[in-house]
């Protein structure tokens, strides 16, 4: 097994680890944003063409407002902390696509769109900063790069287990490979919900420092428990929070939420 450990060891000296801002928690982030943002933007523009947008004039100017003043949110807090070259990269952008699903999404670079599905659940303009706050704070603290670098590291694992149990019995080996597999699979969903719970809080801040209603944040989760009639599968095995989850973390979190959401916008009207 001395390989394993040898190879794990050679692969981990060239990660490279970044913090993300305002939370500060450590990512392993080896994506640049110049290979990752030409295809998000071609893929988005892919997806347009291939869905319908919303005719619905006032729920699409509603998505288009709120990306804008939490866009801007996110701009200001860019530029007032040496992180200019990373809000020249974005170009955002805002669309409502014709769509009964439940969901909501932002690609790396500023890409959003909603689905006339999550509106009922938004209810409100408030709704729709929560949501679109939660989304755009994806694409801040790039959890789309991480999982990309993540998933490469993972291959990295799975190469290693095969190399270090090469010499083994093959009883030995499907062992390894299957620990190895239901090992790494929970830590990627592991990191997934972290992923959620960050972007909920990130999410919180931006849509309080663009001038909404944080308590609105976990009234979204209230109605999706709601819609979901109460079934969901053990959070362990899933790749987001569980709803009452994160209704008590971001009403648990909002005083923290308004606290920074004061210093950032006082810090850039200096």
């Amino acid at each position: 097994m001395k390989k394993i450990i040898i190879l794990f060891l050679i692969s981990f000296m060239f990660v490279e680890c970044t913090k993300v801002p305002i939370t500060g928690r450590s990512r392993v982030n080896f994506v640049s944003d110049a290979k990752v943002l030409p295809a998000s933007f071609a893929q988005y523009k892919g997806f347009l063409a291939e869905n319908k947008l919303s005719e619905n004039k006032e729920m699409t100017q509603q998505i288009k407002n709120v990306g804008a003043n939490i866009s801007s949110a996110v701009d200001r807090f860019m530029r007032a902390n040496n992180m200019t070259e990373e809000a020249n990269a974005y170009k955002w952008e805002f669309n409502l696509v014709e769509d009964n699903t439940v969901n909501a999404w932002c690609m790396p670079g500023g890409k959003v769109v909603f689905y006339t599905g999550i509106m009922p659940i938004c209810a409100n303009e408030n709704g729709v900063a929560a949501v679109m706050g939660h989304e755009v704070a994806h694409a801040f603290a790039k959890h789309g790069q991480e999982r990309m670098s993540q998933g490469q590291l993972q291959q990295i694992g799975g190469l290693a287990v095969a190399l270090g149990t090469s010499g083994e019995k093959q009883k030995t080996q499907q062992i390894w490979n299957t620990a190895f597999g239901i090992g790494s699979g929970l830590g990627m969903l592991k990191f997934s919900r972290i992923h959620e719970q960050e972007a909920d809080r990130l999410g919180m801040i931006f849509m309080i420092m663009a001038g909404y209603d944080g308590e609105e944040a976990a009234e979204v989760w209230v109605r999706m428990s709601e819609k979901s009639g109460g079934k969901k599968q053990p959070e362990i095995l899933s790749t987001h929070p569980s709803n009452a989850s994160r209704i008590k973390d971001l009403r648990a979190y909002l005083p923290t939420a308004k606290m920074y959401a004061q210093k950032y916008n006082t810090v850039h009207k200096k």
